[in-house]
């Protein structure tokens, strides 16, 4: 389907359109510039997941507030309008009416071989078990409350966000936080975060919206091994899983990150994972996603000090015919001595597509010389059908 034909005209907000903010809050927004065009999709569903959320933890308000105002003038991206999604199609995402989940669907809650577990479903949250884990609104006043809401509040800010991840921030209706505190090493503990998805009912797609948020206080370790998979396959497994994961790893901290995607191949999947990286911190990725008929997954890095490392691992397979998987990564230094390094693996199959962008931006000047090899584009065929696509720039 071309971009032309599953663009939505800019108009006026509708009058109906309303978010729930704090007075607070509301007034603050009310003295910003307000915005020019909206998108009357976008405000159909913004309006949807504001109604779906009937209470929050005040810890929210600051970054639903802040996504609530700017989605009033964000438009859906099309192939033609976003260079963001120049290669990847995500008209499957308009093809069906979007419905929320009331409650969580009746669901034996998975197995899992850890004693730290958190389970979503259908981006309720289920369960949350484990020495360093607890939900939002269960946290009492001390170190990690202060320290989510900073990290939240932060969020807020985020100034490389789409449209995706301002949706999860309006229809989030709890955040799990994984919290460890300085010099406790719980690497041989992962927290195992499964997300389970069931299929909708009565010609709609499903939509979630689980979000979690990983802090690793200075000189700690934390493992995290993240799981997305349907429970509705046989069905046809129709649904958008939309989640966000935030991580911040402190001065000396190191986290490890597994994440999996297996999802149904009627389910649209559209992931932000955000870390920030603080002086001599250690961040290790590794992502294996074979399902969804649509998967976007937004990879962000930031470095806060110098002496980072990063290493980043991921495999796509799209085994399906008019299968999209697309990766699209960003690391940004602003200090010197660090050190990363990115290996992504494709195969397609079929008509399948692959799309990667890898982005890698240095925003000063280092006292020293930076050696980087990048193999710029390269675009391949295999077996006359499918296209890979990949590219990584550096800034």
């Amino acid at each position: 389907m071309c971009a032309a034909t599953c663009s939505t005209p800019l108009r006026a907000p509708p009058p109906l359109l309303r978010f729930r903010r704090p007075a607070t809050q509301a007034s603050a927004s009310l003295t910003r510039a307000a915005p020019a065009v909206s998108d009357d999709l976008v405000l159909r569903i913004a309006e949807q997941l504001e109604d779906s959320v009937t209470s929050s933890s005040p810890l929210l308000y600051p970054l639903r507030s802040a996504s609530s105002l700017s989605l009033l003038s964000t438009p859906w991206p099309t192939r033609r309008s976003s260079e963001a999604f120049r290669f990847t199609d995500i008209s499957y995402l308009r093809s069906l009416p979007i419905s929320l989940p009331s409650r969580a669907p009746d669901l034996a809650p998975p197995a899992s071989p850890y004693a730290s577990h958190v389970h979503f479903a259908d981006g309720i949250l289920v369960s949350a078990s484990g020495a360093h884990v607890s939900a939002l609104a269960d946290l009492p006043p001390g170190r990690a409350r202060d320290r989510a809401a900073a990290a939240l509040a932060a969020s807020a800010e985020f100034a490389h966000k789409d449209l995706f991840y301002d949706f999860n921030a309006v229809g989030v209706r709890d955040v799990v936080v994984v919290h460890v505190p300085e010099g406790v090493k719980a690497t041989d503990d992962p927290v195992h975060i499964m997300f389970t998805y069931s299929n909708s009912a009565g010609g709609s797609m499903l939509m979630s919206n689980p979000r979690v948020l990983v802090v690793a206080e200075k000189d700690a370790e934390a493992a995290i091994v993240e799981e997305h998979f349907g429970a509705g396959e046989e069905e046809g497994g129709c649904y958008w899983a939309n989640p966000v994961m935030e991580i911040v790893v402190d001065e000396g901290a190191r986290v490890v990150h597994s994440y999996v995607q297996r999802q149904s191949f009627s389910a649209a999947h559209t992931k932000w994972t955000v870390v920030k990286q603080d002086t001599s911190s250690k961040y290790e990725f590794v992502e294996v996603s074979t399902g969804a008929k649509l998967n976007r997954h937004n990879l962000h890095i930031q470095q806060l000090g110098p002496e980072t490392e990063t290493e980043m691992s991921t495999f796509h397979l799209t085994s399906q015919d008019k299968q999209i998987h697309d990766l699209h990564s960003r690391l940004i230094l602003d200090h010197p001595r660090g050190h990363s390094q990115q290996l992504h693996k494709c195969i397609a199959c079929g008509s399948g597509n692959s799309v990667f962008d890898g982005n890698i931006k240095v925003n000063s000047l280092f006292e020293y010389c930076i050696f980087i090899t990048v193999q710029r584009k390269i675009a391949l065929s295999i077996a006359g059908t499918p296209l890979v696509y990949t590219n990584l720039v550096i800034e």
